[in-house]
């Protein structure tokens, strides 16, 4: 296996080993990443792997979201004596673009500006190496790029500065690719969709999430809180066929004759990859057979990023009334059931609130049931940062099902995290029960995640745990 650079883009840094490893197991090829901490460390810009050929290189970077590009790598060092000495010891892999071979060098660094007087010495100091062809700026053809990294703390420069020299690593090789996938975050970018609503998902964050489902031609998958589609569009482009379902069918439609959903997927050019949008309450779902999905994407109705700024909406609903009604109303109800009059409004079905530590676990029973073996459910949970332990993400399993990616996106007191579980059986499980829980029966021993009740938690200002829960245990008859 040949080592390459990869140059990742300047975000989510928590999401790029997941979406590396994803998209290698898209196209059934192993990647081999350091098994040191310091050297696969998300949060520096750079990373060096191992890959069998260059065609492996092209096809992370066509796909993978965050590559910015990929170069065969050549040395390092932490200073520019040490990278030039592994450089030299590597001439049998650039020597034989010596003689007349078109060129250019780049000298860069992360979130710094190098100035030009320091990028001249940089390239003069490679004088060595002899290349004879034309020095071309536009269409050459090799490109060699220098990459020098400074210190930062939890993936943001420390000390914003001309780059001085002063770096931790600087990083040499040829390029190889560039990332084509990324100016798809500008072509599904939800201020220029024909529909969408202010708790979207931003374009970045869900061709992600389509990647980690390991989208492609061929595979079925489910989105089970489609709400305005922002999951749909990015796994259908990658040629996926797409399902999804609301307990609020208005989302999905819009006020206009064609749902919204497929207008905008019209705009996508993947309108005939949405087979349907159905309304129901995944609670009380029609699906009678299991082993039907690829995956299973989605983000669970409990809290957004919006087009301008982070909050949480309203939280998720199942069918039920809060409070049963009295014997009237309870008549009254049936007569206008059996006999509705011309000039009602439709009718629309009472729900009652859905806690997000019992979505959470009701969502991975779904998809043990609809998953076919091998499948993956990727959702988003919010978090409390200070509450949070591991441990909290597995709370929600069950049996056949394992996590195999939980990536953080940081928002400070409070966080989202991407989670990837897998199906790792191939046993047929019936129906699950989504019964309500009693909260007065919960074993009080057992730990709270940082999840539950995070609504409440976030409006209270994020109150300690055992606070939050006593007032909501104070609340029930």
């Amino acid at each position: 296996m040949s080592k390459y650079l990869v140059v990742f883009a300047q975000a989510h840094q928590e999401f790029r080993v997941p979406e590396l490893e994803s998209v290698a197991q898209l196209y059934n090829f192993k990647i081999s990443l350091s098994d040191e901490p310091e050297e696969r460390d998300p949060s520096r810009p750079f990373m060096i792997i191992e890959l069998e050929s260059e065609n492996h290189v092209r096809l992370l970077a066509r796909r993978c979201i965050l590559i910015k590009s990929i170069y065969e790598f050549y040395g390092r060092g932490s200073t520019y004596e040490e990278l030039h000495l592994r450089n030299r010891a590597k001439r049998h892999m650039w020597e034989r673009y010596i003689p007349e071979t078109s060129f250019k060098f780049i000298v860069a660094a992360y979130n710094h500006k190098i100035p030009q007087h320091r990028q001249k010495e940089v390239v003069e100091s490679f004088a060595y190496m002899g290349f004879m062809g034309k020095i071309d700026m536009k269409t050459p053809e090799i490109t060699l790029g220098c990459f020098e990294e400074y210190a930062t703390r939890n993936g943001h420069t420390r000390e914003r500065h001309e780059g001085d020299g002063d770096f931790l690593q600087v990083y040499f090789g040829r390029l190889i690719e560039e990332g084509t996938a990324r100016p798809l975050v500008q072509l599904f970018d939800v201020k220029k969709r024909s529909y969408f609503g202010n708790t979207s998902m931003e374009a970045e964050i869900s061709l992600l999430m389509a990647n980690q489902t390991l989208a492609c031609s061929g595979k079925l998958i489910y989105d089970p809180f489609m709400g305005t589609g922002s999951m749909a569009y990015p796994v259908a482009y990658f040629g996926a066929q797409v399902m999804g379902s609301d307990i609020d069918g208005r989302q999905m439609r819009g006020r206009q004759t064609t749902p919204g959903v497929f207008r905008a997927a019209s705009q996508y050019g993947v309108a005939s990859r949405i087979i349907d949008i159905c309304t129901f309450d995944v609670t009380n779902n029609p699906w009678r057979c299991g082993g039907l999905f690829d995956a299973i994407v989605t983000d669970p109705p409990c809290k957004y990023f919006t087009l301008f700024t982070d909050g949480v909406r309203a939280g998720a609903k199942r069918l039920g009334r809060k409070k049963e009604l009295d014997a009237d109303r309870l008549a009254l109800y049936h007569e206008h059931r059996m006999n509705p009059k011309p000039d009602d409004s439709p009718y629309i079905p009472p729900t009652r609130p859905y806690e997000l530590s019992d979505l959470a676990v009701d969502l991975v029973l779904l998809a043990r049931y609809l998953l076919k073996p091998g499948g993956r459910l990727v959702f988003f949970l919010p978090t409390v940062t200070d509450q949070y332990e591991e441990v909290d993400i597995y709370t929600m399993l069950c049996d056949g099902m394992e996590v195999i990616a939980n990536s953080l996106q940081d928002f400070g007191s409070w966080g989202r995290r991407l989670v990837t579980i897998r199906k790792v059986t191939s046993e047929l499980y019936p129906p699950p029960d989504f019964s309500i829980r009693d909260s007065e029966g919960e074993d009080e021993t057992q730990r709270v995640p940082a999840h539950r009740h995070f609504r409440e938690k976030y409006f209270q200002g994020f109150k300690k745990a055992e606070e939050v829960e006593a007032e909501n245990l104070s609340h029930l008859p």
